[in-house]
């Protein structure tokens, strides 16, 4: 590792570290997970169809997916407003193919920065080489920066959170500035909690008593800022929220009286009261010197122990109080990670700083900047697993590529091809943003309303052939998500209204008994998703696309990165005499096709509705 030096194009190479990160996992990992829902279908809704000003819910209700899809209880819009807001330009100067992306990067972005003012007033604070250190210790794991773009409640929570812990750092140039910087972060820290996420009101109180039994900051410099901010958010989430949900409505407290007044979030799982400790925060901060040695260390050392203490108690305090709420996960403990990092490269620079006093202090030097290759190895190995798990949104961006670019007609009504998505299609990146075949928003919004005009529907009329590539002719996805009930699905007459269907289940599709009313489908791809870590030895069979093609509708070609892991295997197991660690392939998403007529298939033609 190069010895760091304070020069400006080595912090300038550094300061561009972590958003480059964040770029490159999000060009990787581009899909969603249902997690993400929400925020990204209503950040699409605002970007396509705007905000009416005139016969609001009828408009709202007939376009938002929110109304058909409003989930256990209301969240606020204030996130997907303002990325729809700063993405609206950039998408019209690059299209709206890639509106996805660029509302994804434009979050991402945005925690990245919040990330650099955090490393810039630490290193303000104690030194550059502390800050030096935690960007390289922040950069190395894996969790924060694969989910800085990710439109989770947390994410959008943890950059105002980032923001209020980097305001309290000391600033000793200006240490008549510390009270404003103290309103500010209290201002940062209400705003995160009374719109976003109420957890982060625990992280506050935690925070304000360690600063008062300090003695930091006094109680009459807690109140003020404290209800001017409190009165600021209640007045920005209410009418934006009420507005979209046409209902007088505080998401935040909805969200606070279901989880936690009625215990309603054990739902999702419980688990021990130590996760946090033992599983959670382990793997977010990924080095294991990071809580074995160097927070400790700064705890421990005097010349450490205040600075340290000013980072870690706070957060530490917060995690345990907040492992009494029975269902837990490392999303929610996300804010921990930045401050706990810092309390690390406290130690990491005091290590580096004195390595050539000792043999043992070199030694010690040389194992924490591995520990940092390491890491990022780690993270990388992550990455690389993590972007194999989104088999809806490789299914869906296979069906548009395939629409797109088929030079036979596709099937449809008026221009439309209905699409139907289970369950797990939808859950691993099936999203609206990836559903359409716009190129701007404005033809995303004409689209909507072909779909939702009274001669649109899906499965009536006859199916006039599409031509993907006429200019005269655009293909329009009509997707249904049909969940319940369960008669319905099991009803031929249900799935004889779609062209194509994503499914992880093709065998749940009513078999072809009455071929006069229930049509024939056939798979033209396979998506695998990630089923684990596998071991092969040199006496196991190579995987191939024949592990998963068996079991689909005859022969189907395999699409996706998991191609990409078939030529990997075959060449380590070349180079290691059989031998590969790695991940294991599952079945994921099938994409079938109604069968068209005319069309061989099985050496039968489907002639009518027969199959001859």
């Amino acid at each position: 590792m190069p010895v760091l030096v304070s020069n400006r194009s080595l912090d300038t190479l550094l300061s561009l570290l972590i958003p480059a990160l964040v770029l490159l996992h999000l060009v990787v990992a581009p899909y969603t997970k249902v997690e993400e829902s929400f925020n990204i279908q209503a950040a699409h809704d605002v970007l396509v169809y705007g905000t009416p000003t005139s016969n609001i819910y009828h408009k709202l209700s007939t376009t938002y997916d929110h109304f058909t899809f409003s989930g256990a209880v209301p969240r606020t819009f204030v996130g997907p407003v303002f990325l729809a807001a700063f993405a609206q330009p950039v998408v019209a100067l690059v299209g709206f193919q890639h509106a996805q992306f660029v509302v994804r990067a434009i979050l991402g972005f945005w925690n990245a920065a919040c990330l650099h003012v955090f490393a810039r007033n630490l290193g303000r604070a104690y030194g550059p080489g502390v800050a030096r250190w935690y960007i390289l210790l922040q950069a190395s794991q894996f969790h924060i920066i694969f989910y800085a773009s990710r439109t989770l409640p947390n994410v959008f929570a943890f950059g105002l959170t980032t923001l209020a812990f980097s305001f309290l750092l000391p600033n000793p140039s200006n240490p008549k500035s510390t009270p404003r910087r103290q309103r500010l972060s209290i201002s940062m820290f209400v705003f995160a909690a009374a719109i976003f996420r109420s957890e982060v009101a625990l992280l506050l109180a935690t925070t304000v008593l360690h600063l008062l039994v300090l003695p930091e900051l006094s109680v009459e410099r807690v109140v003020f800022p404290f209800a001017v901010s409190f009165l600021t958010a209640l007045a920005t989430s209410v009418p934006i929220d009420s507005y979209f949900w046409q209902r007088p409505v505080w998401p935040e407290l909805w969200g606070f009286y279901y989880n936690v007044v009625q215990g309603s979030a054990s739902n999702w799982g419980v688990s021990p009261r130590h996760y946090y400790f033992t599983s959670a925060l382990p793997r977010l901060l990924v080095n294991p010197l990071a809580y074995t040695l160097l927070i400790p260390f700064s705890l421990y050392h005097p010349a450490l122990r205040r600075g340290a203490s000013r980072l870690a108690v706070p957060t530490v305090l917060f995690t345990a109080i907040y492992s009494l709420q029975p269902h837990k996960e490392a999303r929610f403990i996300f804010y921990a990670v930045p401050p706990l990092t810092a309390a690390a490269a406290l130690s990491a620079n005091f290590f580096f700083s004195r390595r050539g006093r000792s043999p043992l202090s070199l030694l010690l030097a040389t194992v924490l900047s591995l520990s940092i290759l390491a890491s990022l190895a780690a993270s990388t190995a992550m990455l690389a697993l993590s972007a194999l798990n989104y088999p809806g949104g490789e299914a869906l961006s296979f069906l548009r590529h395939h629409l797109l670019t088929s030079s036979q007609p596709v099937g449809g009504v008026g221009g439309i091809v209905p699409v139907h998505a289970d369950i797990p299609s939808c859950m691993t990146g099936v999203t609206l943003f990836g559903a359409s075949t716009a190129s701007t928003p404005a033809e995303a919004a004409a689209a909507a309303i072909l779909l939702t005009s009274p001669n649109s529907g899906s499965g009536s009329g006859e199916a006039a052939p599409i031509h993907p590539n006429s200019p005269a002719q655009k293909v329009v996805l009509a997707f249904d998500k049909t969940e319940s009930p369960a008669s319905l699905l099991v009803s031929p007459s249900f799935w004889s209204q779609f062209t194509y269907i994503l499914t992880s289940e093709p065998s749940s599709i009513p078999a072809n008994q009455n071929p006069s009313s229930t049509p024939e489908w056939k798979t033209i791809a396979v998506i695998p998703s990630l089923n684990g870590i596998h071991l092969l030895r040199p006496s196991d069979p190579p995987t191939t696309e024949d592990d998963l093609i068996s079991h689909t509708h005859g022969f189907a070609p395999l699409v996706g990165r998991w191609r990409a892991v078939i030529i990997w295997q075959r060449w380590v197991r070349e180079m290691t005499g059989g031998w590969w660690i790695g991940p294991r392939m599952g079945e994921g998403i099938f994409v079938l096709r109604r069968i068209a007529e005319g069309e061989e298939v099985g050496g039968r033609k489907r002639v009518g509705a027969e199959v001859m």
